[in-house]
């Protein structure tokens, strides 16, 4: 841009001398002297912008710059003040770096692990990272490469070596039965190895067994589920035959009780029919008319005939 400036600048100055001095000469005799100066002119700015060395860029907001100085001690990095906005540096002694201060998404290609036990696993990792603004400088004194190499270096090899490493301590199948704490552990991991100039979270392994193992693992569960099956068919047995028991202790005691107060009716009933009170039930039951017919003991039947 400034070597835009520069150019635009002197063609200016070259065009309004042109301008200022054309009733000064006799263009049809002296027209080349009239031109020499203003073309020299511009000629001149053209040059000086090609040659410049100095440039202006804007660093975007939500990022912070990082001028480097390609020459300079300190392992490369100059004295600066990170800050948003208009940057003048010297291109052939310096150079701009942006890195965002915003979080950012990452989608690694697959990748092979080692789970506890040998077995084999892929991943494809996915998860958001942070930069620690305060420490790009160091960052950038240990790695000397823009963000997007540090990304798919540095940054992806400590993730991978980070999931690497828990899957070594995790079975297969648990990993995959709980795979929320399994992908804790990783972040907590990661954290550990680049927390000085990264912080990562939201990670995903999006981990896929191989298909024998896949067998193994839908195998395994079914037999589980099974288990668990006939575990509750088992409850639910239990819990019937006890309800039985319950209504079979309840008929029973239904029925003792009816017995037993059946007995008593009996018992008081023969306490109360003494002879006295069935001859009186006798006589009140008696419609007052003599027995046509007597007979005593060992007597013949009389019959009266009229």
């Amino acid at each position: 841009m400034i070597s835009l400036f520069i150019f635009l600048t002197f063609l200016m100055v070259g065009l309004g001398l042109l301008f200022i001095t054309r009733t000064r000469y006799n263009l049809k005799t002296e027209k080349s002297v009239w031109l020499t100066k203003p073309l020299l002119i511009i000629v001149l700015g053209a040059i000086i912008s090609f040659i410049n060395p100095f440039s202006l860029e804007r660093v975007d907001a939500g990022h912070l710059g990082l001028k480097v100085n390609l020459t300079g001690d300190s392992r490369g990095v100059s004295d600066y003040t990170y800050k948003t906005g208009w940057v003048v540096f010297n291109s052939w002694t310096e150079k701009l770096y942006e890195f965002p201060t915003y979080q950012q998404h990452i989608d690694y290609n697959p990748q092979t692990v080692i789970t506890k036990g040998g077995f084999s696993a892929e991943i494809k990792p996915s998860f958001n990272y942070a930069l620690v603004s305060t420490t790009l400088g160091d960052m950038f004194q240990n790695l000397r490469l823009p963000i997007k190499e540090v990304e798919q270096g540095w940054l992806k090899t400590a993730i991978v070596g980070s999931v690497n490493d828990v899957a070594n301590k995790w079975a297969v199948d648990s990993i995959f039965n709980h795979r929320e704490q399994f992908e804790s552990a990783i972040v907590v991991e990661c954290n550990k190895r680049i927390s000085k100039w990264f912080t990562v979270s939201q990670l995903r392994t999006n981990i896929t067994p191989p298909p024998a193992l896949q067998s193994a693992i839908e195998a395994k569960t079914k037999a589980l589920q099974d288990v668990q099956v006939a575990e509750n068919q088992k409850q639910v047995a239990i819990a019937d035959a006890l309800r039985k028991i319950a209504i079979a202790r309840g008929d029973s005691a239904k029925m003792v009780i009816e017995a037993s107060g059946e007995a008593e009716s009996i018992k008081r009933k023969q306490l109360t029919l003494s002879p006295l009170y069935i001859e009186y039930v006798k006589i009140q039951q008696w419609d007052g008319k003599t027995p046509t017919t007597v007979l005593g003991n060992a007597a013949s039947t009389i019959v009266s005939v009229k």
